[in-house]
């Protein structure tokens, strides 16, 4: 499998384009202090299309406040080939999960944790997931890769969601994929 580089650190969402990470986690923070005794999920999941001349990957970035709402945005990436290798698509979706994932570093993180800390007595919550587009099915062709996908979500220290949980990928990425 070829080394891929990526460069492209922009994110973007139907209000905003060209956003650096700093402004996505700005706008993550702002979020979360809305409301610190929220319940709340930040998740990351990719997926990908293949296309005539191109396969193009959307990273989806959701934080939500369970009941009341989202704030979300994407990144995009363009391999200019064809990835027909189901292997090495679902491989590649899953290291630009672990890429964005590990933009929030433990200091960002630990900084979105305190948002909450001083109100877990009163029910908030914060927990991090990985959403990987491959379901455990057996009819699903993703199935034989669903432990090493899994594997690699846990060692960043993020619950892994697969379908039909992973909707972050499935759902919300995919949506931009087309």
């Amino acid at each position: 499998m070829s080394k891929l580089k990526v460069y492209n650190y922009s994110f973007q969402n139907l209000s905003q384009k060209q956003m650096s990470f700093e402004s996505v986690f700005e706008h993550i923070v702002h979020f979360m202090k809305q409301d610190p005794n929220g319940n709340y999920r930040l998740m990351f999941g990719t997926d990908s299309q293949v296309h005539s001349y191109y396969t193009k990957f959307i990273t989806g970035i959701v934080i939500q406040r369970e009941s009341k709402g989202a704030w979300a945005c994407i990144r995009k990436i363009v391999v200019p080939r064809k990835m027909t290798n189901l292997h090495e698509r679902i491989s590649y979706e899953t290291t630009l999960t672990e890429e964005v994932v590990s933009m929030f570093t433990e200091e960002r993180k630990n900084q979105l944790i305190d948002i909450v800390l001083p109100n877990i007595y009163k029910g908030a919550s914060f927990t991090i997931e990985g959403h990987i587009d491959i379901g455990s099915g057996q009819r699903n062709r993703t199935r034989i890769f669903v432990n090493e996908m899994v594997a690699r979500m846990e060692s960043l220290g993020i619950e892994p969601k697969i379908k039909p949980d992973s909707f972050v990928a499935s759902c919300y990425a995919n949506r931009y994929t087309k």
